[in-house]
């Protein structure tokens, strides 16, 4: 006997991956002020040597192959809320996007320019399905295959924690430069990085 599902979750999914993907592509971060929380892609079009095919996929108009995806909800989003109790507005989406402008912009080897980004506001009981699609249908290189972007400083006290693989490649941001060195070099990364990146075309 199938399982009991009152709504497939793969078609919920797919209509809030495919609602994300109407939306127009923006500067990163968007020139707009606005609230809410939500899910977001951001798109990469430079010329930094190793994402070419990802820049090449992303040029004029088309933003097809996001870099980097994710998810931005109120504090207390991942535990749920009780029955009745409505999510706190703010600029949670807008503010996560923001920092991850931060990150990039003191990157030596990108620019903030050759960013773009989309980015769907809806109710938090979407998100986490929303970007786990995301996820699974684009396999963004930041992601899987370079991880740390979303990474924020962790504070006094744990500079013994490794720099992750994209500060590595990507050094910049002041407070991971004071963390131990991550366990594979720039170079090894950038040559698993170009691998995967090209496997994809």
């Amino acid at each position: 006997m199938a399982e009991y599902s009152p709504l497939d979750i793969g078609e919920l999914a797919s209509s809030i991956v495919n609602a994300l993907l109407r939306q127009p592509c923006d500067p990163l971060p968007p020139d707009a002020e606005f609230n809410g929380s939500g899910l977001y892609a951001i798109y990469y079009y430079g010329d930094y040597p190793v994402y070419r095919p990802i820049a090449e996929a992303n040029r004029g108009e088309a933003c097809s192959r996001p870099i980097y995806v994710g998810r931005a909800t109120p504090s207390g989003g991942r535990k749920g809320w009780e029955e009745g109790e409505v999510p706190p507005e703010g600029p949670f989406l807008l503010r996560r996007l923001r920092e991850h402008a931060e990150s990039i912009r003191p990157a030596e080897n990108l620019r903030i320019t050759d960013f773009t980004c989309r980015y769907l506001i809806t109710d938090p009981l979407w998100i986490p399905l929303g970007e786990r699609l995301l996820v699974q249908r684009f396999r963004p290189v930041w992601n899987l295959d370079l991880d740390g972007f979303g990474n924020h400083d962790p504070g006094l006290g744990r500079q013994n924690q490794q720099r992750s693989p994209w500060d590595e490649v990507h050094k910049g941001r002041r407070w991971a430069e004071k963390l131990a060195p991550c366990r594979l070099n720039a170079e090894q990364l950038v040559q698993l990085l170009r691998t995967r990146v090209h496997s994809s075309d």
